[in-house]
């Protein structure tokens, strides 16, 4: 398995809120983390880096209990359930970090399975042959429009309030995440990435650069990204 990683701050923020966690090829697990944070000066940064660093340990301190596919998805609801405990209570310590959250994507790799948890609107998406599909589903205001069918997904692309959400880690009441298995085959390729990046690149867009040279996607992504204006953070992460 091989995975390529880029985060960049964008052409227009003052800080890369955005943090990520890649295994390494060698590491017992094969563990793939990516958040997206929010909140004044700082409190993104601090929130997405809790959420990944808590879920991240969270799992691997606790995985050896695992035995079954359900146990599998409840290691990950509740990794992610003591990630948005931890980001609330620290939010409680200082003032400038009041309302602070992030969102968060977390994709574990066992044998020809991808355990997801899904938090936010973050994205996870899987190439298999000519097929390039979006597994998660985004927890934003306008994805709720689409799927009431109030405006459609062309209007969701370019409307005003499509960054608001309806679903973070940082909430005083308990999360709840999104959590699911998919299949992971060879020569399948799976794109983990924060909305820096689909913000500005459809999704046409990103499976074409993926085809061209999956192994220097990242970094042409992040390129494309700060070329159209770079109004966000951006990561991305591509594992194969």
């Amino acid at each position: 398995m091989e995975v390529f990683a880029k985060s960049d701050v964008g052409k227009v923020r003052d800080m890369n809120q955005d943090f990520y966690y890649v295994s390494k090829p060698e590491d017992n697990l094969q563990l793939y983390i990516v958040a997206d944070g929010m909140g004044g000066y700082k409190g993104g940064e601090i929130a997405s880096k809790l959420a990944v660093e808590t879920s991240r340990k969270y799992i691997t301190n606790n995985f050896q209990t695992v035995e079954t596919r359900e146990d599998i998805l409840k290691l990950i609801r509740n990794a992610i359930e003591y990630a948005n405990l931890t980001i609330y209570e620290k939010s409680k310590e200082y003032a400038d970090l009041e309302n602070m959250g992030t969102t968060i994507d977390i994709c574990l790799v066992i044998a020809n399975k991808v355990y997801i948890g899904h938090v936010g609107d973050s994205r996870i998406y899987r190439k298999r042959k000519d097929f390039f599909r979006k597994l998660t589903t985004d927890h934003s205001y306008v994805q709720k429009l689409v799927n009431d069918g109030t405006i459609t997904k062309e209007e969701a692309y370019n409307h005003p309030k499509k960054n608001m959400l309806i679903k973070a880690l940082g909430s005083p009441n308990m999360v709840d995440p999104d959590v699911m298995v998919k299949g992971f085959l060879k020569d399948d390729i799976l794109l983990m990435c924060s909305d820096g990046l689909t913000n500005m690149l459809r999704d046409e867009e990103i499976v074409d650069v993926i085809n061209e040279n999956p192994t220097k996607a990242c970094n042409k992504l992040v390129q494309m990204a700060n070329d159209r204006g770079g109004y966000d953070n951006i990561t991305a992460v591509i594992i194969l």
